[in-house]
């Protein structure tokens, strides 16, 4: 089996990596550049084997891409002719380890970028990234560990880069795992029934790096499992883009999602990211969020909720439909026009498959129960990606994200009382989570500007610290 996407990939990394490693040598004065093409050529080896091997399975179209594309590059595979010549020499089994840590290679690379800006740390990166993808391309549909070790792999380096002091070539700006997002899950705000934007298209700016979406994501204060799935959604797409850009078979799916979850755990803010981590993959033209409810979509008389629905719908073309408490759509009897509301989604649906995406969101029960209420939606979303409260700890670092925002500083006495505070509020259905920190801190400063308010000429100290005392 012949793999363009492999050989484009190893191509561009052989290449890259002996140029870096070159310029290694020369500014080492190491006399030995007649072989730094064949350590670049064992490293882009190594990679390869690592991701055949990160779901365990080998399979043949898997090794025989590894033939096509490293025959006469590669010593080692010299009198191997096909698969299982690969699987009795163990070239594969093993491999997958090399994905958990920086090679020597990398680091001595990634090192001299951070120490001389050469740009050819980033350069590793991408044609790694690309390499990568390629091998998890070989198969129609590559597998969940796949996909979990190119997010593993990513970070990785990522880190790596981030530790050596590396800058991005273009943009100058350090490299970081995680950023601070401009808007996090505490600050999300109520959902609104109102659409964010009447003609999105007029005001379309660039499309972000994937990185830079997936380091904002990465900046939210927990959502572990969530982060997880929306990195998966994002691998599994430039995957198959790469399948698709190489006229290879892709296998249809649907990118519409449920999200469930109670209120505050940031469903908003992940669907703002997604919205431009599908733009910058190709999945929509614009990647705008809108935000809707039942108000928004059903109307009172008979004809009208399919008019209203389809206006919302048409607003969030070429982006994101976000339909917060979707289940509030099948709470009514057969004659509830909410039904009318449903039926007139599904239908759009349908026909605007290729450049929109919808995510539904509310309660996990409730929302079983919508998906359960009409057979077009649960084809249409196949996937949900729950939400978990947060902990104590984990409301206790929004709190302090929204103090360090506004300006405002924290004992390490206040920060026990917030943590107090928040150990002390009931868990039940309807829990606030980012919300309720939300609404803690609007009544904490508050209060601090009533014990303020009584001191004459107040210091910066005192204008921004939060005692104790401030904690309702």
């Amino acid at each position: 089996m012949v793999s363009p996407p492999l050989d484009d990939a190893v191509d561009a990394f052989v290449n890259d990596t002996t140029a870096a490693l070159n310029d290694l040598a020369r500014r080492a004065s190491v006399g030995r550049k007649a072989t730094l093409g064949q350590d670049a050529v064992s490293e882009a080896f190594a990679l390869a084997t690592a991701f055949v091997d990160a779901d365990g399975n080998h399979t043949d179209e898997e090794l025989w891409a590894l033939l096509a594309a490293f025959a006469g590059r590669y010593s080692g595979l010299s009198g191997l002719t096909a698969p299982d010549d690969l699987r009795r020499r163990g070239f594969v089994a093993g491999q997958r380890a090399w994905i958990e840590t920086p090679s020597e290679v990398f680091d001595l690379i990634a090192s001299a970028d951070g120490k001389f800006s050469t740009g050819d740390g980033w350069r590793y990166y991408e044609n790694a990234m690309a390499l990568a993808y390629a091998i998890c391309a070989v198969d129609e549909q590559p597998s969940s560990s796949e996909l979990q070790a190119l997010d593993r792999f990513r970070a990785m380096m990522l880190g790596t880069l981030e530790r050596c002091r590396v800058s991005h070539p273009i943009t100058g700006v350090p490299v970081r795992t995680a950023t601070p997002p401009a808007e996090t899950a505490a600050a999300d705000p109520a959902p609104r029934a109102a659409a964010a934007a009447s003609n999105p298209a007029d005001a379309v700016e660039a499309a972000r790096p994937l990185e830079d979406l997936l380091a904002e994501l990465d900046g939210l204060v927990g959502l572990g499992e969530v982060k997880t799935e929306i990195r998966q959604v994002a691998n599994l797409i430039a995957v198959q883009n790469l399948r698709r850009a190489h006229r290879l078979p892709v296998v249809d799916q649907s990118r519409h999602l449920v999200f469930t979850g109670n209120p505050g755990t940031g469903k908003t803010t992940v669907a703002r990211l997604l919205a431009q981590i599908y733009r910058t993959l190709g999945v929509v033209s614009h990647g705008h969020l809108v935000e809707t409810d039942r108000a928004r979509l059903v109307a009172g008389y008979v004809g009208q909720t399919a008019a209203k629905t389809t206006e919302v719908f048409t607003q969030a073309l070429g982006g994101v439909l976000l339909v917060d408490e979707a289940y509030a759509l099948a709470r009514g009897g057969e004659n509830d026009f909410g039904r009318e509301a449903v039926d007139t989604l599904v239908k759009l649906i349908e026909d605007h498959r290729e450049d929109l995406v919808v995510i539904v969101a509310g309660y996990p029960m409730e929302m079983t129960e919508l998906i359960e209420s009409n057979p077009g939606l649960s084809s249409r979303f196949p996937k949900t990606i729950h939400f978990a409260d947060y902990s104590n700890e984990e409301l206790v670092a929004i709190f302090a994200s929204l103090c360090e925002r506004n300006s405002y500083t924290l004992r390490t006495a206040t920060e026990q009382r917030v943590l107090a505070w928040f150990a002390d509020q009931s868990r039940d259905k309807g829990f606030g989570n980012g919300r309720l920190a939300r609404n803690l801190f609007e009544a904490t400063i508050t209060r601090q500007a009533s014990r303020v308010v009584t001191i004459t000429d107040p210091t910066d100290e005192q204008l921004c610290m939060l005692e104790p005392v401030d904690i309702v």
